[in-house]
């Protein structure tokens, strides 16, 4: 009976324990929406504190809804915020060494900047020039040859000790038919007859040496050789007949005064003829230069104009400027030049500051009669003498500078362009009527 009563009363507890654990499971489910809700209100207050250091003036009461969310949530989300105050602060410092990096910044710089602009402007390399008369000479071989000037000069002299009554006019044979001119040679050999006449050369050296001064003497007319950079830009007009090597000439010297640390612009005058502007171009990007151009056919005035405003903009060392090649007999087409030279002083007063006349060497006379022609057109400041390296009659260089009182400011020995020279009376004749060296010179 006991043990009825034991197993009824477990039956009993059993049940009850079953009742109270059902009836208390349905919170337990429940449960679940309340914490659904909680992160989602907890997700707001998560935003608005990542809003803070963007903003970084956020009041502090906005900080209320985190600790709201503290009760129903046994989470630790709301001490999740108060970083961001930590982090607020932590913002500022960065910021100042920033700025104060940046404060500092100019004072390091800003002597630096003037530093690398100087030297583009005072650098002028008119060092001690590299004489190289021996590049000179072999430059001029055919003037050295037997049939060139220098050639038939040195055979009137060779295996000779006593002078040859007769050499005064073997002298003025040479001469002449050397291209340096009727009136070139009278006064060279004037001054020869009068020198024998007092005695003064006994021998074939001292004749020999006679003509190389009196080479000098005619060499040696106006400011030398090189161009004359007093202004800034110096504006450089090129002109010449057709063939002469105008363009290349100027890819020459934009190529020899970038080395020397110029700012050079190019303008391609020449607008006729379309090769020479795309000559021009192939030297532009060559070199590194800028080149002004424009259309075929245009006004070469306005071109040029246009790249002496350029050269002004941008602050450039020298403008060279390329111009139609025309015929010296045509006087309606030497006029046009002198229009050009006149559109290029309103551009800049004073300009061209040099205008140089481009000769073939092996033109011979035809290049004394270009000379004489645009002489009377324009004041022409030096003369580029090209080709020499092609001709034996390098005498014509005497004859146009006694004759018409031009200054050789360049002379052009092969197709590099380190073989255009600067003009050195004393280097050249060296060079071309020089004995001392070479084996050619031995018998002499």
């Amino acid at each position: 009976m006991e043990i009825a009563l034991i197993i009824v009363g477990l039956v009993v507890v059993a049940a009850i324990v079953y009742f109270v654990t059902k009836k208390a499971a349905p919170p337990e489910i429940e449960a679940p929406p309340q914490p659904k809700k909680l992160p989602e209100k907890a997700k707001q207050p998560t935003a608005k504190p990542s809003d803070k250091p963007r903003v970084q003036k956020k009041p502090p009461a906005e900080e209320e809804p985190p600790a709201k969310a503290k009760e129903p949530a046994p989470q630790d989300e709301p001490p999740a915020a108060t970083p961001f105050p930590v982090e607020v602060p932590a913002v500022p410092p960065p910021a100042d060494e920033a700025a104060s990096a940046v404060a500092e910044a100019p004072l390091v710089e800003a002597p630096a900047k003037p530093a690398l602009a100087r030297p583009a402007r005072e650098t002028t390399p008119p060092g001690a020039r590299k004489r190289d008369i021996e590049g000179l000479r072999k430059g001029l071989t055919k003037v050295r040859e037997s049939e060139g000037f220098f050639g038939r000069l040195k055979a009137l002299f060779a295996g000779k000790k006593e002078i040859d009554p007769n050499v005064v006019e073997q002298i003025e044979e040479v001469l002449l038919t050397s291209d340096v001119g009727v009136k070139t040679s009278e006064l060279l050999l004037d001054e020869i007859r009068s020198a024998l006449s007092r005695n003064e050369l006994a021998d074939t050296d001292k004749v020999w040496d006679a003509l190389r001064e009196h080479a000098k003497r005619i060499l040696r007319v106006g400011a030398g050789g090189g161009l004359s950079l007093k202004t800034q830009p110096t504006v450089v007009m090129v002109v010449g007949v057709n063939g002469v090597g105008k363009t290349t000439t100027i890819g020459k010297l934009a190529t020899q005064l970038k080395a020397e640390g110029r700012t050079v612009v190019l303008a391609a005058g020449d607008t006729f003829r379309a090769a020479a502007v795309q000559q021009l171009n192939v030297w532009g990007k060559r070199v590194g230069c800028e080149v002004v151009r424009g259309k075929d056919g245009a006004n070469p005035g306005a071109v040029i104009f246009d790249a002496i405003q350029k050269a002004k903009d941008t602050g450039a060392d020298v403008v060279l400027a390329d111009t139609a090649g025309r015929l010296h007999t045509k006087t309606n087409l030497m006029e046009e030049l002198a229009r050009v030279a006149r559109t290029m002083n309103k551009a800049l007063e004073g300009a061209p500051h040099e205008t140089l006349l481009v000769l073939d060497a092996t033109n011979g006379q035809n290049a004394m009669q270009q000379a004489a022609l645009f002489k009377e057109a324009l004041p022409i400041t030096g003369i580029v003498l090209t080709k020499l390296d092609g001709t034996a009659k390098g005498g014509v260089i005497l004859g146009i500078c006694a004759e018409h009182g031009l200054p050789v400011r360049y002379v052009g020995i092969g197709e590099r362009a380190e073989d255009l020279r600067e003009f050195e009376p004393d280097e050249f004749v060296e060079a071309m009527l020089g004995r001392a060296s070479g084996a050619e010179d031995a018998a002499a």
